[in-house]
């Protein structure tokens, strides 16, 4: 398997541009012992960033990555969001000090405001700059924020520290590339891909399908491909069985020639003007 590279952030951490995402685990107890299984598996085969949340399954999946990780937290890069509700600048310690416990660490690498809500964006930097001043987070960032959300976190103090972007981008959500990644890449702020394959809705698309023949690969090996190749980009498909897993990891060792690019721009054109974020 092709090594997973890395970017880095504003405290100099090295973050992985492919993880395994959590979106969904922890809502179903039956399913449990299998998700633990596909994140492990994912950990062994040398897949290091995971990406969760304190909504994901109501704190569940947060217990889900502690128990995958087990003795191994050093080796580990963890991503958790605090909803919007509690960002204010207490609830955003609060939260942080919640999933830090469900997580069993005392640090979480990057933290990110779930989605805007109704408490200033300037409280929330704030709880940020003191939980990352108590080591209790490394650095920290924002998630489903368009343009117009982006030009306002410019005006708050400190949001030069801002070090990603997660928003729903794949192949067939690809309006952010119009006006949102260039804005994002001018400031050297990453774009973290999720629900890369759409949740599956596009693996039977008959583009994605020619290509995935072409290289004998699974369609979402080539829509995973399509992203990893971004400078940029960090992609975090789910995966809730080891098979499932290794069809993902297959994408890294995936290299899509101009042909195939100017294929998938055919079916799934880029966007010629600017259009609102799309949300999950």
């Amino acid at each position: 398997m092709t090594p997973v590279s890395t970017l880095a952030l504003p405290s100099g951490a090295a973050m992985p541009t492919f993880g395994l995402g959590t979106w969904r685990m922890g809502e179903d107890y039956r399913l449990r012992k299998a998700e633990v299984a596909a994140l492990r598996h994912g950990l062994s085969r040398g897949v290091t960033l995971l990406d969760t949340a304190e909504m994901y399954g109501d704190g569940e999946a947060e217990s889900i990555v502690a128990d995958a990780i087990g003795p191994n937290r050093a080796d580990v890069f963890i991503v958790s969001k605090v909803l919007p509700q509690n960002s204010s600048k207490r609830g955003t310690i609060a939260a942080c000090e919640r999933s830090l416990k469900r997580l069993k660490t005392d640090c979480i690498d990057l933290y990110l405001l779930h989605w805007r809500g109704s408490p200033p964006l300037s409280e929330t930097v704030a709880a940020f700059t003191e939980l990352k001043a108590a080591g209790k987070i490394r650095d920290w960032g924002v998630s489903n924020f368009d343009i117009a959300d982006m030009r306002d976190l410019g005006k708050v103090p400190g949001a030069q520290s801002c070090a990603a972007n997660q928003v729903l981008y794949n192949l067939s959500r690809r309006g952010i590339e119009f006006d949102l990644m260039p804005f994002c890449r001018d400031r050297h702020i990453p774009i973290m891909a999720y629900s890369p394959i759409e949740q599956g809705r596009i693996l039977n698309h008959a583009g994605l399908r020619e290509i995935a023949r072409r290289h004998g690969a699974s369609p979402a090996q080539v829509a995973l491909a399509w992203l990893i190749r971004q400078d940029g980009v960090i992609t975090i498909p789910k995966a809730t069985t080891i098979e499932h897993v290794d069809d993902n990891l297959g994408a890294l060792d995936l290299r899509l020639s101009k042909d195939d690019l100017a294929t998938l721009d055919k079916h799934f054109p880029p966007p010629k003007r600017a259009v609102p974020l799309d949300m999950l």
